[in-house]
């Protein structure tokens, strides 16, 4: 990664943290109009950022609860209807 894109994973990595301690779920919205004002390049890297790292997070719990569904014996939770042509 480039300097701007680690920059802006680090600062994405930081606001995740930081909304569960503060319990703000608009954090990271607040957090992107402070940097458009300053840096729309670095509101990007740190938007990228933050959308990859919330995805991969609800991916990987949903991938959590099909393992432990079928380790358990149990029907495995629906996943989202299928949008993607395969």
């Amino acid at each position: 990664m480039g300097v701007i894109e680690d920059m802006g994973d680090q600062l994405a990595r930081d606001v995740l943290a930081a909304m569960d301690e503060l319990g703000d779920e608009r954090l990271p919205d607040k957090v992107a109009r402070v940097l458009l004002d300053a840096s729309p390049t670095m509101q990007e890297a740190f938007l990228t950022a933050y959308r990859v790292r919330v995805a991969e997070k609800r991916g990987r719990a949903f991938l959590d609860k099909v393992l432990q569904a079928k380790r358990e014996g149990k029907e495995a939770p629906a996943g989202p209807r299928d949008t993607l042509s395969h």
